[in-house]
């Protein structure tokens, strides 16, 4: 009897932690069968054109391998070839002065305009809908009505400013000028992607609690003073999706200065993005469109793990 009653507890015990494992198995399988489309689908459209686009950058990648199938492997040729272009060079310059500008002017204006449209008025709902339209309208179509309105001769800008007597009556070249035409842009892009800066960090801003405000004001701080303390800090992790998204979209435009400028005059207004689309669908060399285009991949990967790094330190800071 004593033998019996010690293997039955065994036996029990053994099957119970084998249904467990199973269990266990069951959940694992399960949350795979979730994870695994999801794996295909970024391996198949991520995955492979970021493999195939560094495979092409090392080979001589021409409109005839497209027929006959070849493209010889070429080394480092490419990538020798795009670094001693001088217009690469320039490019990357005017890519960082345009993805700084831009980003500078449109959180600024944005965090201004939330802060604005914080405290609620009369026909404030109206308004954010009216500035939302920059944004809604397609981006070719607001860098034609931009190209107009900046037009030297017949643009309504010179047209205005030369009636308040603020520019001569030749006006300003603001697309013609190598000295101006890159700024020109900047402005536009701006103006582009104010609304969306506005519409997240209005968002955020409605998620700080107002005792925080109603205790500052006890404590007799000022407005500029509640901002840095309070606006700013609580509002950091938005920030940061706010820049990293604005980041994203800018470093890689291409619609707008192809359709404001195409990347003149001069070259004054050539990006990483125009000077892929220029190498690989203008002088179909797609190998050393390849090499740019694997730049602005990991441009933005650089950007992308020191945002992912400043989360983390966040996080780790909240804990």
């Amino acid at each position: 009897m004593t033998t019996i009653t010690s293997i039955a507890p065994a036996t029990g015990t053994a099957g119970a932690r084998t249904a467990s494992d199973r269990s266990a198995r069951s959940r694992g399988l399960l949350r795979w069968l979730f994870v695994v489309p999801a794996l295909a689908y970024m391996a198949l459209f991520f995955g492979y054109p970021l493999v195939r686009n560094i495979v092409m950058s090392f080979q001589h990648y021409t409109p005839r391998t497209y027929f006959t199938g070849e493209a010889p492997f070429n080394g480092l040729d490419n990538w020798r070839a795009v670094f001693a272009d001088e217009l690469f060079t320039d490019a990357l310059g005017h890519t960082a002065l345009f993805t700084v500008g831009s980003l500078l002017g449109q959180f600024t204006i944005g965090l201004a305009l939330a802060v604005f449209f914080s405290r609620r008025f009369r026909l404030s709902g109206f308004i954010r809908a009216v500035l939302l339209l920059p944004w809604l309208v397609p981006m070719v179509v607001s860098a034609v009505v931009w190209r107009r309105i900046l037009d030297q001769e017949h643009g309504m800008l010179n047209t205005a400013l030369h009636a308040v007597g603020l520019v001569p009556a030749d006006g300003v070249p603001w697309l013609s000028s190598p000295g101006v035409a890159l700024f020109s842009a900047i402005l536009v892009n701006i103006w582009i992607g104010i609304p969306f800066n506005m519409v997240i960090l209005y968002g955020g801003l409605q998620e700080i609690p107002r005792d925080l405000y109603e205790a500052a004001a006890l404590d007799g701080s000022g407005a500029w003073r509640t901002f840095r303390s309070i606006t700013l800090p609580m509002l950091r992790p938005v920030i940061t999706v706010v820049l990293v998204l604005g980041f994203m979209s800018t470093v890689k435009i291409l619609d707008l200065i192809l359709a404001l400028t195409s990347g003149g005059p001069a070259d004054s207004t050539q990006t990483l993005g125009t000077v892929t689309y220029q190498l690989s669908f203008l002088q179909l060399d797609f190998g050393q469109g390849a090499v740019v285009g694997n730049v602005l991949i990991l441009i933005s990967a650089v950007f992308a793990v020191l945002y992912l790094r400043a989360n983390r330190a966040d996080f780790g800071k909240g804990k």
